[in-house]
């Protein structure tokens, strides 16, 4: 498993992982140990120190291995590690799932595989357009006679639909028009299954018995012919996010947040019941009917480029995140649907680029998941027929 810690750290990080392992079956000998014993305010305190010394990005194996010590650290580590939203970093597998930061775009890069068709995400860790990166997501592209789908996974090698380590899918028209984007666990609090094949094999000896047992639509793409109604040009996208309310990008507004992958059993190859964020306010949005299904789901739509005279190309401000000229380049903006446009209508929530033959960056922040982003950027690569 490559979520982690960088490479020249790979050792280190299986030893971690393999106490989290350890310690998910914890026996009641453990939790009375000195360790678990110490007085909940010093332990409290300690940790904290640990987290806030935890500065250096992206080392932050001191958090993963205390939360592997035993049960009361683990819970304390849990409360005190916050979410991507608010520390703007991406310390555990279930932060792919959360919201990016309100106030800055998350940088990451997309590396494509032409002969393995796959595709790899990282997180930059440097302003350089290329560097190793810290992985975060996988997908796999498979054709079939009537569309296309990418399975998208936690794990850089195994991304087979009956994997493990499967979080979601995107699955495309015959034409590559129009996409759908599937979560494999509950996004959140009242969202709808769709009955597949997949679901249909839960509880059989065909399914493994670690994959969520759930398809949940949580994103809608679609592609129109491009706005100079010819062979070339922009593409226009139009996105709306099922997971997401409206009122998400307004001032005070909360997108719900998965604080926990539901995946059980002892085989697993991660330790999914610590590796998780805890918070109050997050644990509200959860609960009870979503608001999605009241007031509307949030509508990205693609920023309009302008016509650039001397170079005689369409143009978009990337601020240097993007350096191939490419029909894929796009940026997303919310939708002021049945109402005036705001200020939060003019603000970049994902932008997509090429930087090289089989490079790209990716850059989302909230109300935005990465897993979201990297669903709605891989839809990117797919042919367009009818759009271009």
């Amino acid at each position: 498993m490559k979520w982690g810690y960088g490479s020249k750290s790979r050792c280190r990080q299986s030893s971690v992982v393999a106490v989290a392992e350890e310690t998910e079956g914890i026996d009641e000998g453990l939790v009375e140990s000195c360790w678990a014993n110490l007085p909940l305010e010093l332990l409290r305190e300690v940790l904290m120190r640990i987290e806030d010394t935890e500065s250096k990005w992206p080392l932050r194996k001191s958090v993963v291995a205390c939360s592997g010590v035993c049960r009361s650290w683990r819970d304390i580590m849990k409360e005190l590690v916050k979410t991507p939203e608010v520390s703007g970093k991406l310390t555990f597998p279930i932060s792919v799932k959360q919201p990016g930061p309100r106030d800055t775009l998350l940088q990451c890069f997309i590396k494509r595989n032409q002969t393995t068709q796959t595709y790899h995400l990282y997180l930059s860790l440097t302003q350089a357009l290329a560097d190793d990166g810290k992985f975060l997501l996988a997908a796999r592209k498979y054709r079939k006679a009537t569309c296309t789908d990418y399975t998208i996974s936690l794990d850089a090698n195994e991304m087979s639909k009956g994997g493990g380590t499967c979080i979601g899918k995107l699955r495309s028209n015959f034409l590559g028009t129009k996409f759908t984007a599937y979560d494999s666990i509950l996004p959140y609090a009242g969202a709808k299954l769709v009955k597949s094949r997949s679901t249909r094999l839960v509880g059989s000896k065909q399914m493994n018995p670690r994959v969520p047992a759930g398809n949940y639509e949580v994103a809608h793409i679609s592609y129109e012919l491009n706005v100079l109604g010819a062979s070339r040009g922009p593409r226009r996208m139009h996105c709306v996010m099922d997971a997401i309310p409206a009122s998400a990008i307004k001032p005070g507004g909360i997108a719900p947040t998965q604080v926990d992958f539901p995946m059980d059993n002892s085989g697993s190859s991660l330790p999914m019941r610590f590796l998780r964020s805890k918070s109050s306010r997050l644990e509200k949005s959860l609960s009870g009917p979503i608001e999605t299904q009241r007031e509307g789901s949030l509508v990205l739509k693609n920023k309009a480029p302008r016509w650039h005279e001397q170079l005689q190309c369409w143009c978009l401000n990337f601020h240097g995140r993007v350096t191939v000229a490419s029909v894929k380049n796009f940026q997303l903006v919310a939708s002021p649907e049945n109402g005036a446009a705001g200020p939060e209508h003019e603000k970049v929530i994902l932008q997509f680029g090429k930087v090289g033959k089989d490079m790209f960056t990716m850059d989302y922040r909230y109300p935005l998941s990465a897993f979201q982003a990297f669903a709605i950027c891989l839809s990117s690569f797919d042919t367009k027929i009818a759009c271009e």
